[in-house]
This record gives structure tokens, sequence and C-alpha cells, in this order.
């Protein structure tokens, strides 16, 4: 018997021996023969390993060679103190800080040498958004929000807890442009819905504005505002890209598209070709739902905002927007063309202070609420825009990281190894809905609670006082300059368009 078993075993060695050998055969063959690579013509078989450590370079390299601050687009200190905030786990480290205090770019925060003392701190109050201009103004409680990531770039159980998270946290979810799906309601949260180029979720058989889903839309509770998006700073000047893999039957029905399809929005509104026309725009759907509308686009100058005021001032305060999302153009959550990625829009390190400028010069400040966005995953990031001008923040890829996320750069792949951007099931399924709701949750109150900890450390009560002399950047030569100096603030007019801006 042992013998037969002991025959048995080698045939099978064999065999399999033969199958690899065989294998390797006609590698070599298609190898030697095909006429696309050279490498392979010249190294059939051995060349494989070449492509091959080329596409898992970037996976490894975070892992075994990268140091703590080397790594694009978050480097692994980045990504660390995020996972720790979500983990309720604390910002606290030993030994020093691998900062770079002399790196160009680097935030130094004035610290007063009086701090608040802790009788003294205030909460840090909420803000309302289109009071005295709509009929349901939105009273946002949270500086850190969740920015748009759509159901289609994110998976369902991503969704879910992103929801219940906020709701827990008390921060709104923008619902990115792939329209209100029912995992945006489940947590209960405040909801912006977002209605992009394509108006997915909002649009009529003719892929026009439907007047009447919008009112429905806005008859729900938690549907706060509307936002009326230009442009994402990953991609400015391009439409929202949904590879057709992750065009499920479900995310079809919500945005009224094929299923299996590329999902591919104009690279802008065909309605709204000028400035006009967008307060127009924002003018009707403010009128339709009673809510506040906003707008998110990306900068390249300051010819948007520049413009926006004038409009604004010569039409009146009625047709402005109730809040600017600027979105910087180091953004990008999901899928974008790399030239646009790598080189057009404004960063919003550049785009932010020169909004704001613009909003301070025509007295707009008080009526149109600003929102940064861009690669502000930090509480000193979302500190140094507040000290900008901003009166919110919005974070896509802080919370993704609460999520899981691990960087793995495949989110356009449909592959997502933390079930995050991905609608295989398989895969979906390490993605624990409660676990990560609470992670969620946990990160956007840390963010706020460090936020006013930077605040009390520069001598202000709460984070809402923070002004543009309590941060310093370093400049090349290694010295640093107050962005008060770098980015004087215009004198504020009191009066806009003749009558009083309000509050």
């Amino acid at each position: 018997m042992d013998q037969i078993l002991h025959v048995a075993q080698l045939g099978l060695g064999v065999l399999v021996a033969l199958i690899l050998f065989g294998a390797v055969v006609v590698m070599f063959v298609r190898d030697v023969t095909q006429k696309q690579h050279t490498v392979l013509r010249n190294f059939p078989v051995i060349g494989r390993f070449r492509y091959w450590f080329e596409e898992l370079g970037e996976y490894f390299r975070q892992y075994f060679f990268a140091g703590d601050r080397d790594e694009m687009p978050f480097n692994r200190a980045t990504r660390g103190w995020v996972y720790r905030l979500a983990k309720n786990e604390g910002g606290i480290i030993g030994f020093g800080s691998t900062y770079d205090l002399h790196a160009p770019g680097a935030l130094i925060f004035v610290n007063a040498p009086f701090p608040v003392l802790e009788s003294d701190r205030l909460p840090t109050p909420p803000l309302a958004i289109g009071e005295g201009y709509c009929r349901t103004p939105f009273v946002a409680q949270s500086v850190v929000n969740i920015s748009g990531m759509s159901f289609g770039a994110i998976s369902e159980p991503a969704v879910r807890a992103l929801s219940r998270g906020a709701h827990v946290a008390g921060c709104w979810m923008d619902t990115g442009e792939g329209g209100l799906s029912p995992f945006h309601l489940e947590g209960g949260c405040d909801v912006i819905m977002q209605i992009g180029t394509a108006k997915y979720g909002v649009r009529d058989a003719d892929g026009h504005l439907d007047v009447k889903r919008l009112a429905e839309l806005a008859a729900m509770d938690s549907v706060r505002a509307f936002e009326v998006k230009l442009s994402q700073g990953a991609k400015p000047g391009k439409g929202g890209v949904l590879p057709g893999s992750k065009v499920t039957p479900l995310i079809a029905g919500i945005r009224g598209i094929p299923p299996g399809k590329d999902s591919i929005s104009p690279n802008r509104h065909p309605d709204i070709p000028d400035m006009n026309a967008l307060l127009d725009t924002v003018m009707k759907i403010r009128d339709i739902t009673g809510k506040p509308v906003g707008v998110k686009t990306a900068i390249g100058g300051r010819w948007f905002a520049d413009e926006l005021a004038e409009r604004v001032l010569a039409r009146g305060l009625d047709c402005a927007p109730d809040f600017l999302v600027i979105d910087g153009g180091e953004g990008g959550s999901g899928a974008a063309p790399q030239a646009l990625a790598d080189h057009v829009g404004l960063s919003i390190d550049e785009a932010l202070p020169r909004v704001a400028d613009s909003l301070i010069a025509a007295g707009l400040k008080p009526r149109i609420r600003l929102v940064a966005s861009g690669k502000l995953v930090t509480s000193a990031r979302a500190a140094w825009a507040l000290c900008c001008g901003a009166d919110f923040v919005n974070t896509a890829r802080g919370f993704m990281f609460a999520l899981g996320c691990i960087q793995a750069l495949r989110c356009h792949t449909n592959t997502c190894p933390t079930g995050v951007t991905t609608h295989n099931p398989r895969l979906q399924r390490g993605l624990v809905v409660e676990d990560k709701a609470t992670r969620v949750a946990q990160y956007a109150m840390n963010m706020n609670k460090e936020i006013d900890m930077i605040a009390h450390s520069c001598g202000v009560r709460q984070a809402r006082e923070l002004e543009r002399r309590h941060v310093r950047l370093v400049q090349p030569t290694g010295g640093s300059i107050a962005l008060d100096v770098l980015y004087p603030a215009p004198p504020l007019r009191t009066e806009a368009g003749g009558t009083l801006a309000r509050a």
C-alpha cells in the first residue's frame, strides 16, 4: 500500500513538473514572438519579473523602503496620525517629531506666551448657512465634515459607515455627484446633496434638471443643503469618471444611466456657461428647495472669486451662493487623468487665501460661508485653513483612512483590498460597518478637539477666532514668515451693493 501511495505521489509530482515546464515553454514562445515588449523579446520569461516588480513596487515601498515622511500622496506619519484619531488612541508621540520644521511650506503655529486657561475656553460654536436668504437655513455643528464621495466611487458599506459615524459626530456628509442613495440616509446624518455636471440623481430622461425630483429631495429632513459642483481639484475641466466595472444596476438606477457602462460626466454644466447663469441656477434651486445652495469648484487664479463678487454686488445679496467649497489641486479620492491631477488647478495653499481675500474685499465674507478642501486630513492643516479664512473644512481621504484605507492606490480598479472603493462582495466583507462607523465618528470628533487645542495654544478661546497672524510658513531659506504678511487681508467693506452685508 505504501509503495502504491509512493508511486502515486511520484507520478503526481512528475505531472506537476511537466505542467510547469509546459507553461514555461508556452510563455517562452509567446514572449519571443510578441512584438509589443522589447524586454520580453530579448529576455523571455525572466523579463516578466520586471513588470511584476514594477506593478507591485508602489505597494511594497510604503512598508519596506519609504521613510515616515517620504511618501505621496500621504506619508506614513500622516496616515498614522489619522489612524490614531480614528481609533481614539490620541495624537501622542514620543522622543520628538519627525516633522521637518525647516522644510519649505512647513506650518508653525504662533503659540501665545499665556495660552487660554481651561476655565476660559469656549466650545467652537455652530455656524448657520443661508440664514436670512432661504426658507430652511442649515446650522452646521462641526468644523470638520465629510467631503463629496459618490456611491459608486465608494462602496455600500463605506457609505453606510460614513452616514452612521457622521450622525454621531454631528458633521455633514456630502453625497458626491453620484446622487442620493438609501445608504446616505441610513445613519440620519446631515446630508449635502451635490449636483454634478451630469445631474445624477436629479436628472430627467433627457439629462436636464428635474424640478420635481429636486422638490422631493428637499422634503427630506436629512437633506440640509444643495451643492452645484463646477469642478473638483483632482480634475478641473473634466467630469466625473466611474469605470463601467463599478456601475452596478443599483448605482445605475440611482444615477439614471445604463449599468455596466462607464459613467462619464460632461466637463461642465451645459446650461451654465457663465457667472450670471451660475447665479441664476443657484437662485432657481434655492427657490425650489427652500434650502441653502452652494458651489464647489477648483480655482485657477483670482478670476472666479473676483467675478463672483462683482456679479453678486451688482445683482444683490439674494443671488449669492450660501457657501463656496474651494477644492485644491491636490484633491482626489477617485479616478482622474494624471495630466489634470498633476498640473491643473491651484493648490489649496494658494487658492483658499485668494478666494477669502476676494470675499473680504467685497464685504461678502459674512454672507458666503467658505469651505476648504484638499488634503486637509490633520488638525494642523485644518487649523491652517481656519486661519486663512475658512469657516469649515471638508476631507474625503481623511475619512477614507478612518474607514481603513491603506493607500493601496487601487480606487479606480474595483479591487480595493479594504472594501472602501470596491463593489466586490468578498472584499466588502472586510469593512464592518458598525466598527468603522465608530472610527469615522471618533476621527471627526478628535479632529475638532485638536483644532481647538491648537487655537487655545495660540491664545484664542475657540477655533473660529484663529487668524492669519496665528500661523507661519517656512520659506525656501529655512526661515518662516507670518501668513498675514504673505497674504495680507484686504480692508473689510461694510456694504455690498448698497446693502449692509448680513452675518
